[in-house]
């Protein structure tokens, strides 16, 4: 089965109301907290700066400067060298880039500092699904979901429902979908995957429900497409085939998606 997953940046933070993921870095090593003396006023100070560094860094990976927002993050972490952000965004950074250790070593730094920070478990969970590892990404999407003031709970509950297609288990990836929906009802990810997986049990009426959300909220991806043409196939609505096929013509004509409907392969 294809798992329809979202690209993730990931909102992270008590902090900061926006860290997201960037690309490349140069440092292998991990700062670790110090105390250094200073006085409440030059340890808010040190905090400032820390916090200011971070908005940089997110601000010139928007940017596309990848390389500069790491050396923001490492400027942050010398001021403020326990920051849980910083490392939960740098290991972002390397996952971003496939530098997997170094991606693994942030993480599992960042959860010895806040060993229950729900940004940063859900971010290592889906570090490890990303890499093979499902089996130990489950307990960490748990732990996320166990805080009252968690704000993410869609998003790895959805993350948790990719996990469980890829362990091939279908009945906790609906479970976790469900949940997901109830959280979030325009979640593309979890609307796409619930359509494929009803479609694929033959419930095409539940897969239609589904379909249509991201059809009508113009969610218009070719795998979207697609799949909606595939169940209205199914359903037996010419008309609405006929729409659907148009706009993935007019709009991916040399999408693979495209392809398979000029062949007419509803079963592939």
């Amino acid at each position: 089965m294809k798992i329809f997953g979202m690209h993730y940046r990931f909102v992270l933070g008590a902090v900061f109301c926006a860290l997201i993921l960037s690309a490349c870095a140069s440092q292998s090593t991990l700062e670790g907290p110090k105390n250094d003396g200073l006085s409440g006023t030059e340890s808010m100070d040190k905090q400032k700066r820390a916090a200011i560094r971070m908005q940089l860094a997110i601000d010139y990976y928007q940017q596309g400067q990848q390389k500069v927002a790491l050396e923001e993050i490492k400027q942050a972490l010398i001021s403020s060298p326990d920051m849980v952000d910083a490392y939960n965004v740098r290991g972002l950074i390397f996952m971003d880039m496939g530098e997997k250790q170094l991606a693994e070593d942030n993480f599992v730094y960042a959860l010895k500092l806040a060993p229950n920070n729900p940004d940063v478990a859900q971010n290592y969970g889906w570090f490890l699904c990303q890499n093979g590892r499902e089996r130990q990404a489950m307990p960490y999407f748990d732990l996320a979901l166990k805080d009252s003031k968690y704000t993410g709970v869609s998003k790895t509950l959805s993350t948790a429902g990719i996990c469980s297609l890829r362990l091939k288990d279908t009945v906790a990836a609906e479970r976790y979908f469900m949940l997901a929906f109830r959280a979030d009802p325009g979640n593309p990810s979890v609307n796409v995957n619930l359509a494929k997986m009803l479609y694929e049990r033959g419930d095409v009426e539940k897969a239609h429900f589904y379909i249509e959300r991201m059809v009508k909220a113009e969610v218009l991806t070719p795998e979207v497409l697609w799949l909606a043409i595939k169940i209205e196939n199914k359903r037996g609505d010419k008309l609405s085939v006929s729409s659907l096929a148009t706009q993935l013509r007019r709009r991916y004509p040399d999408s693979k998606e495209y392809d398979l409907l000029q062949r007419g392969a509803f079963n592939e």
